[in-house]
């Protein structure tokens, strides 16, 4: 069968990267755009099977793009995806209503993609992520409980489980219940029959009544007919107790289809409790980890407080940016507003500088679930990735929250010309140095993360009106003063 093609448009290179390898994976071949106007040139000359679309793109956006897609009829049937950090049902019905056949989040999971492609038949297999738990939601009385209990179920509950189980144990006890009562029943019935043919006593039939000489003769055979079923001597073992040993065999016999039941519902229940333990492990595994890392990033505001007061009298102040926090927000935003109110009441003229800078994190999880950040005792060697792939996803205008751009807007129109804001961003230029040589043996992942979280930061940085700042250096991203849209 030939392989399908897929194209995906998103100016981030680290999620064409991670998209791309969830669909290889479903052996389809892949296709890349930067951008909206260069998937447009793609589409000229080539027809994917399916197209999986970036919202917020520099230039055209995903709306734009996907309008000029479906106007066109050559393109207009090429089932389009797109995926976006937006929520909310206004932003899939606007999707949907431009042609979108499905909407994934920014945090594409491989479970969800596998749904998309299974629905728009392109998987090579029928089988997809999402199979067992169709299976389990399915009637469970053609599937055997082992079966059942011995599946992988990723992503199922412990009340699901013990349901679906539940259900299976009561239909099958149900059904050994009916034929035992069938066999019991037809083995009655049969000795009945045979008891019924051995006592039968033979009639005795005379038209128009019996005559003396007949009574006679009956009497003197009457002893003859009843000697089988006179009492036997006592050495003789009751004639009666051969179908009651029958009858006790048989009902022995119908207890074992129950006994095994009995057994195989045993089983699973051992099955489900040993699921829910190791479903009680991970919980608490992961609330361990969500605990260290409260720490950590407590530990870090705290460093960055100390920081920042001791340059207070320097012309560069920096704050250190939490991995997984937009680098324009949070306390960043609190430090500015402090700065601006600083600068203002002292009459200060001149521009403030915000640089932001990117920090290299050791990071545990793959790209179709994510990364989060390593637990403290981990081997620097063994972290599964070391970068920011949540910096590096976040395009230009999600760097910023709302509450940050209203600031500058507020500034701008109470300052004036006497206090501006430059915006940059210098990418990865640590302040601290990572362990390098020998040194990085003995790195544990905490000790390397302390060091990321420090060069992870943004630096404010005070410019007299006149005076040249030795420390400004050319950005790596062109700078602005406003964003066109805040993180949200």
């Amino acid at each position: 069968m030939t392989a399908k093609r897929a194209l995906i448009v998103d100016d981030s290179r680290s999620a064409r990267i991670i998209l791309g390898r969830i669909l290889e994976s479903y052996e389809m071949q892949v296709d890349t755009a930067e951008s909206a106007e260069e998937a447009l040139d793609y589409l000229r000359q080539t027809r994917p099977d399916v197209i999986f679309l970036d919202h917020l793109m520099p230039g055209m956006d995903g709306f734009q793009a996907i309008h000029a897609i479906k106007s066109n009829p050559d393109t207009a049937m090429i089932p389009v995806l797109m995926y976006t950090s937006q929520e909310g049902e206004l932003y899939v019905s606007q999707a949907r209503a431009l042609g979108a056949v499905g909407v994934l989040p920014k945090t594409v999971k491989q479970i969800d993609v596998s749904r998309l492609l299974s629905q728009l038949r392109l998987l090579p297999d029928s089988e997809t992520l999402g199979a067992s738990s169709t299976v389990l939601a399915q009637t469970p009385s053609k599937r055997e409980p082992t079966e059942v209990a011995t599946q992988n179920l990723p992503g199922i509950s412990r009340a699901d489980l013990e349901t679906a189980l539940r259900v299976i144990t009561n239909e099958a006890l149900q059904l050994h219940s009916m034929e035992l009562r069938r066999f019991v029943a037809s083995s009655l019935e049969a000795f009945a029959r045979r008891i019924n043919a051995e006592g039968r006593t033979p009639a005795i039939s005379a038209e128009g009544g019996a005559g003396p000489a007949q009574l006679e003769g009956l009497q003197e055979e009457l002893p003859v007919l009843l000697a089988p079923y006179q009492q036997p001597p006592p050495s003789s073992p009751p004639p009666r107790s051969l179908s009651v040993g029958l009858l006790a065999a048989v009902f022995a016999l119908a207890l074992i289809p129950t006994a095994v039941v009995g057994v195989i519902y045993s089983r699973s229940d051992r099955a489900a409790q040993e699921l829910a333990q190791t479903s009680n492990q991970l919980k608490l595994a992961v609330e361990q980890q969500q605990t260290q890392l409260g720490v950590l990033q407590e530990q870090l505001r705290e460093a960055a407080r100390l920081q920042a007061s001791a340059a207070r009298d320097k012309d560069v102040m920096s704050e250190a940016v939490p991995y997984g926090e937009p680098p324009l927000g949070g306390t960043r935003l609190e430090r500015l507003q402090e700065l601006i109110d600083e600068l203002s009441a002292e009459g200060f003229k001149g521009k403030l500088k915000v640089a932001a800078y990117v920090g290299e994190f050791c990071l545990s999880g793959n790209g179709s679930e994510g990364y989060a950040i390593a637990t403290e005792e981990l081997p620097w060697r063994r972290c599964d990735m070391i970068g920011n792939p949540f910096e590096d996803n976040l395009p230009v205008a999600q760097r910023q929250t709302l509450e940050f751009a209203n600031t500058l807007a507020s500034l701008r129109k109470r300052a004036a010309d006497s206090l501006s804001v430059e915006i940059v961003y210098r990418g990865r230029r640590p302040n601290v140095p990572y362990p390098q040589g020998e040194r990085l043996t003995k790195v544990t992942a905490g000790e390397w993360n302390r060091i990321a979280a420090q060069n992870n930061r943004v630096e404010f940085i005070m410019q007299p009106q006149g005076a040249a700042n030795s420390r400004a250096v050319a950005s790596d991203l062109p700078a602005e003063t406003t964003l066109a849209r805040p993180r949200g």
